[in-house]
């Protein structure tokens, strides 16, 4: 079984990376495209049949997200 967590800094959150990228699209001349740049994280995991959502939903808030800055989204296909 297969599970994707998606990890972004929480609203009102300072992102220097996202503030490092979109100064780099600006660069390339895309500044009127691009308002904005938030960077996140992706987190795939292979999980054994069966494993309750329950458990995914710990795994994240003990170790894959910081719930105090970040939100996260788990996506089961």
């Amino acid at each position: 079984m297969k599970a994707r967590v998606h990890v972004t800094l929480k609203p009102g959150v300072l992102d220097p990376q996202g503030r490092a990228v979109h100064h780099a699209l600006d660069g390339l001349g895309f500044a009127d495209a691009v308002a904005d740049v938030r960077v996140g994280k992706l987190i795939e995991l292979e999980l054994a049949d069966g494993t309750p959502a329950e458990a995914i939903d710990e795994m994240c808030r003990r170790l894959l997200a910081n719930t105090v800055i970040e939100n996260y989204r788990v996506e089961l296909p």
